[in-house]
């Protein structure tokens, strides 16, 4: 059984986890693992202080300490690849989750959308939106015909009511010339006696003088 089996629980009997449920497993065993990496580092950090506090003091002691610090490293390593693999599957069923969820919704959508058409027909509809488009030509004509005047009984040329109309004015024009020459009475005599013309004074007819014995002078 592989590794991941060992941590899924992978047996054949067993039932297969959610996406849910593994996605969240391999977080945990990330976490462990980032937990077990941090240890290890302050382990080789360790190892590291004790070969060279017993460089020269203790050789054998100092050997011990890089060969412990070899293990640790290698096991580091391993938890770094085990780490990428793990965040790969991670990344992988958190996208089939995903892709999951975006299925489950479209396919209830089609489900609903199935079901809002269960009971409709094309031709049916089809049929109606004729029968709406009838009834609204049939509106609109009754609308024409309600807003178009009606002739109760009213045949009369409409050139006979403007001549009726002339004939009406022209009475009309007659009466109030006929008012106007009754109060005229006989007409006065014209004169024929020549007008006098009214007398010049004797002021004016000395400045006439004056002016005609100044022009006299003058020349």
């Amino acid at each position: 059984m592989s590794i991941f089996g060992k941590l899924f629980g992978g047996g054949k009997g067993d039932k297969a986890p959610t996406t849910g449920e593994a996605i969240q497993k391999l977080r945990d065993t990330e976490e462990m693992l980032i937990k077990k990496q941090d240890f290890l580092e302050k382990k080789i950090q360790q190892e590291i202080t004790i070969a060279r506090q017993n460089g020269t003091k203790n050789k054998r002691v100092a050997l011990q300490a890089l060969k412990r610090k070899k293990r640790y490293d290698k096991q580091l390593q391993q938890i770094d690849g085990t780490l990428s693999t793990i965040e790969m599957q991670r990344e992988a069923l958190e996208s089939a989750n995903t892709n999951t969820n975006v299925l489950q919704t479209m396919g209830e959508a089609a489900k609903a959308l199935k079901a809002a058409h269960k009971h409709m027909n094309v031709d049916e509809v089809h049929d109606m939106m004729d029968d709406i488009a009838e009834q609204q030509d049939v509106a609109r004509e009754i609308g024409e015909a309600i807003s178009n005047p009606v002739a109760f009984g009213d045949d009369v040329d409409e050139d006979d009511l403007l001549a009726e109309l002339e004939e009406l004015e022209q009475e009309e024009l007659d009466e109030k010339l006929l008012s106007t020459g009754e109060g005229v009475g006989e007409l006065p005599e014209v004169p024929t006696a020549v007008p006098v013309q009214p007398a010049r004074s004797k002021k004016k007819e000395e400045e006439d003088e004056d002016m005609a014995e100044l022009a006299a002078w003058a020349s």
